[in-house]
């Protein structure tokens, strides 16, 4: 299966892609229009400062930010916006996104948002949560009892 095996963000370069095509194709209502869909711009640098403030999270803590290979873990990451979110670098990417369908102004876009969602989930989340809940127990467990997994 792909479980593991496709980076999270050639998922969201994927979705993005078929964002734009459904905008052009069939975008059924251009609802946010110019210069109001330039919010989307922002809510992506944004989410892009998420992202890059939660990898450092990693670094700092001397663990693999690699999301192909959470075997490697050496520790779980707990602080900083791993207190809100199990996986803030997921909600990051989803976060980008939403700001690309804000940008792309049509309806059809944010029907993609979900299977995103349901990819990230299916295919690394849960895998990874197995590895982890196998490697750290129940410090893992109890982590995951205080903090959502998505927000």
């Amino acid at each position: 299966m792909l479980k593991l095996r496709i980076p999270p963000p050639i998922y969201a370069l994927i979705i993005g892609t078929l964002m734009w095509l459904l905008s052009q194709t069939v975008p059924l209502s251009h609802w946010i229009p110019s210069p109001w869909n330039k919010i989307g711009l922002v809510l992506i640098v944004i989410a892009f400062s998420f992202e890059l403030w939660s990898a450092l999270l990693f670094f700092r803590s001397h663990t693999t930010v690699n999301p192909m290979k959470p075997e490697n873990s050496k520790k779980i990451v707990t602080t900083g916006t791993y207190q809100f979110s199990r996986n803030p670098m997921y909600v990051g990417l989803l976060t980008v996104l939403i700001g690309y369908a804000i940008w792309l102004g049509a309806i059809t876009p944010f029907l993609l948002l979900p299977l995103f969602v349901l990819l990230i989930t299916t295919q690394q989340i849960i895998p990874e949560e197995e590895m982890l809940e196998k490697n750290f127990g129940k410090e893992y467990l109890d982590y995951k009892l205080q903090v959502r997994r998505w927000l």
